[in-house]
């Protein structure tokens, strides 16, 4: 097989695999999988990788070819193992574990939410000790953020979309401010 028959974007380690001999492409990992169980939009884990969403996209698909230090960004933007992230079984279909380990995430989620928007004090204390009785079983539930209730908030290190990509002076018919 040539190497012109790969499509790689070196920055990122992401491509493509081409079929071999008509087969269908293997699957290498199960990142949207993941990703879509955890209930992280690829716009929030572009984001949490420094990337953009048409780079995050391609690098989810299942055959794309991506460099094991792209896999851990992965792996922490959806606050996974990157054990979780690699295909055990050729049916497709997630082990147990994994599966049990995204349903406490995301109840791990909901009572952080819970917690932190109610106005209730008492529903605030049996939040907190759902949380608690949470990371007693699962102590790296601990790391879990609660789901954002209109879109993830940037911290002052992250640029907005703007700040991106600037509009060029031209569009404002070369108004100079």
């Amino acid at each position: 097989m040539s190497t012109a028959e790969w499509n790689v974007n070196v920055g990122t380690g992401a491509g493509s695999l081409p079929p071999v001999n008509g087969a269908p492409k293997k699957r290498l990992h199960r990142v949207h999988t993941v990703r879509v169980q955890q209930g992280i939009s690829i716009r929030s884990a572009a984001r949490r990788m420094k990337s953009t969403v048409l780079e995050a996209e391609s690098l989810e698909a299942e055959s794309s070819n991506m460099l094991l230090s792209t896999l851990y960004k992965w792996a922490e933007a959806l606050e996974v193992p990157v054990s979780d992230l690699l295909v055990e079984e050729e049916d497709g279909v997630l082990s147990e574990p994994v599966l049990r380990r995204a349903r406490m995430v995301r109840i791990m989620k909901t009572a952080g939410s819970i917690l932190e928007k109610s106005p209730n004090d008492a529903i605030r204390r049996l939040a907190s000790m759902m949380i608690e009785q949470l990371v007693e079983l699962m102590p790296e539930l601990r790391e879990v953020s609660p789901w954002h209730s209109v879109g993830q908030r940037r911290s002052s290190e992250e640029q907005g979309r703007l700040a991106e990509n600037p509009i060029p002076d031209e569009f404002f018919g070369g108004a100079s401010w």
